[in-house]
């Protein structure tokens, strides 16, 4: 149960956004991306991340152009299985199978429009890097460890999936510099649900 000054908090912020975005919008239900492989991503997310799965949906394919005008993807293209998973105390995902003609089998880097990753917050950044070793992730360097700016007390270290998808882990337990100069936070996943 909300404590007084919570609720007030809840009710500030909701007054205070009034006009400004999406109308209604509460935060992220989740994040969809394509893999080459469902049941590798989904053994990968499942038992080396720690996500729970959910349902599972396909094969879909439509006729005329329902797939381009709704999805903005060929209108041949067969969405053969599609995986919702929940990971822990963060947003869900939503992992597509596609084929389609035309399709690019290589993931963006970062630097490439459309590029993303996707990251995991730990508590202990030490045993999250051995242990993601210890499965034969590939690693990318060490840890960064920030000491100064906004996002100082924070580390943080890219990992690969198998796929080659771009991940990384991040922890702050102490917090971050930014904290320091404003009372809003960032969302994050260790916080207490309101």
């Amino acid at each position: 149960m909300p404590k007084l000054r919570d609720v007030t908090l809840i009710m500030t912020m909701e007054t205070k956004d009034i006009g400004k975005g999406l109308p209604g919008l509460r935060g992220t239900d989740h994040i969809g991306f394509t893999v080459p492989d469902l049941d590798e991503a989904i053994r990968f997310f499942v038992d080396v991340i720690g996500c729970e799965p959910f349902y599972e949906l396909g094969p879909f394919q439509s006729e005329a152009d329902w797939m381009q005008t709704h999805l903005n993807v060929d209108p041949a293209t067969v969405m053969k299985r599609l995986k919702f998973l929940r990971c822990r105390h963060g947003s869900n995902f939503e992992i597509f199978e596609y084929a389609a003609p035309g399709q690019d089998s290589t993931p963006p880097r970062n630097s490439d429009v459309g590029g993303h990753h996707l990251a995991f917050y730990v508590d202990d950044m030490d045993n999250a890097v051995a242990y993601l070793r210890s499965r034969g992730v590939r690693m990318l360097g060490q840890p960064t460890v920030r000491t100064q700016g906004p996002s100082a007390g924070q580390s943080w270290v890219y990992f690969l999936s198998p796929w080659g998808m771009q991940l990384e882990l991040v922890s702050f337990p102490g917090g971050k510099a930014y904290e320091r100069d404003t009372e809003r936070r960032l969302w994050h996943p260790a916080e207490p649900a309101m």
